[in-house]
């Protein structure tokens, strides 16, 4: 059989990049003296300040994408906006001061993740994690020394694994 991919001329395209003329190069000395991690250190530092505006963003996402849950119900569509929200958060806390609340909304997204079905998703805990997430923002419980965060999230941990474990493999995981 003829591969017609053969029979096919292509012609491999490059963008230019004009990205070295929109950054000045160090002098050799400059170099010696730039230290990268701590430059990115300090414009984090000089971030900081709206870290807690941006999760608060980050949250009113959530909520919004739960009340449409709420409203519509869970199906394949309201679920992969929460989902996605969740998703955003628990790449985003640890950069933004809130590792805790990342936690919780990783374990969000897993009991997301390893349901057979968005029906199989219980509404009930779902909206416990979209709570413990809110509450935890407004109450800053943003890493280990919280104790009632740290035990929120266990809680919630636990139930999602207990859950989990009921619910039968999926046929990648199989």
């Amino acid at each position: 059989m003829a591969d017609p991919a053969k029979d096919q001329q292509y012609e491999i395209l490059t963008p230019p990049s004009n990205l070295r003329s929109k950054v000045r190069e160090l002098t050799p000395r400059e170099a010696k003296k730039f230290d990268p991690v701590k430059a990115a250190e300090a414009a984090l530092s000089r971030l900081s300040h709206h870290f807690g505006g941006w999760m608060d963003n980050e949250t009113k996402a959530l909520m919004s994408a739960w009340e449409k849950v709420e409203s519509d119900g869970i199906n394949e569509e309201t679920i992969a906006t929460l989902f996605q929200a969740a998703h955003n958060i628990k790449g985003q806390a640890l950069t933004l001061g809130f590792p805790l609340v990342g936690d919780v909304a990783a374990n969000m997204c897993h009991l997301i993740e390893a349901a057979p079905s968005p029906e199989a998703i219980p509404a009930k805990l779902t909206g416990q994690y979209v709570d413990a997430i809110r509450a935890m923002v407004i109450e800053g419980a943003k890493d280990d020394g919280n104790e009632t965060g740290v035990e929120l999230l266990k809680t919630l941990q636990t139930v999602t694994d207990e859950l989990v474990a009921t619910f039968p493999p999926k046929p990648e995981d199989a």
